[in-house]
């Protein structure tokens, strides 16, 4: 079982490195605290490998996976919206708070991983592999070298959030949703493309919305503000001050006794 263990997790790392699920890791450090990250994603690695292991050592069949992508593609699109809407709102310039390690991060980063691993080339490669060696062992290893390879992403995430400001984080990281789902989509509605054209076409999203960005922001800072109401200026003005003193009627002389 050790030896399945180990090579599940040679597998799964290598075949994550440079894969979405860790852009996917590096975008939810910039955004949520990294405890919260790492729960979320151990949490999706090891139910969507447990089903595929279910999947490869015990029914042998396959899950419809165009279904789970366009679902995946939604949700990326959704949440990339919400983060730019968050960040790029009537109060832009002000400096937003910093995320709190809540309930809801965990979630959303537990479901937006799910759907994503979902039909993804880690679970078809964890189920094959479950069906010639113990599917215990190829749970805990996949799961383990998943964990491993978006823990390095992570890590990137930590380093990059130290240097970037928070606005950027925010902007950045709803583009990159963008493009993740627009990627996602592409790939469940037309699976005749290949992965350049896919990587090509995504780009689109993203780049439509950073234009977008760009255009508001030039159209708000060029519209004339409103006039400022001056009001108390006999009260705050230290010139009409003496002249109103002036113009007072002078008290009339105390009869001398």
């Amino acid at each position: 079982m050790i030896t399945t263990v180990l090579l599940s997790i040679g597998i799964v790392f290598l075949a994550e490195l440079g894969d979405k699920s860790q852009l996917m890791a590096l975008t939810f450090a910039l955004r949520y605290r990294w405890w919260v990250v790492l729960g979320g994603i151990a949490t999706a690695s090891a139910a969507v490998h447990l089903i595929s292991v279910g999947v490869g050592h015990f029914l042998g069949a396959a899950l419809p996976t165009r279904t789970i992508a366009l679902i995946a593609a939604l949700t990326f699109l959704a949440v990339g919206l919400w983060t730019l809407r968050e960040h790029f709102g009537p109060d832009d310039d002000a400096a937003p708070k910093p995320p709190k390690a809540g309930g809801a991060p965990f979630f959303v980063v537990l479901s937006a991983f799910l759907l994503a691993e979902l039909g993804d080339r880690t679970m078809f490669a964890t189920a094959a592999l479950a069906t010639d060696y113990d599917w215990v062992g190829v749970w805990l290893g996949s799961t383990i070298g998943m964990v491993a390879a978006d823990a390095l992403a992570i890590a990137v995430g930590i380093l990059v959030g130290k240097h970037l400001p928070e606005h950027a984080i925010g902007i950045g990281s709803g583009l990159l949703f963008l493009y993740f789902g627009a990627a996602t989509l592409l790939g469940a509605a037309a699976p005749a493309l290949g992965g350049a054209a896919v990587a090509g076409l995504a780009t689109v999203a993203p780049a439509l919305a950073g234009a977008a960005l760009l255009l508001t922001r030039r159209a708000r800072r060029r519209a004339p503000e409103p006039p400022r109401t001056v009001g108390h200026l006999a009260a705050t003005d230290p010139a009409a001050v003496p002249a109103a003193r002036a113009d007072r009627p002078s008290p009339p002389p105390r009869s001398e006794r």
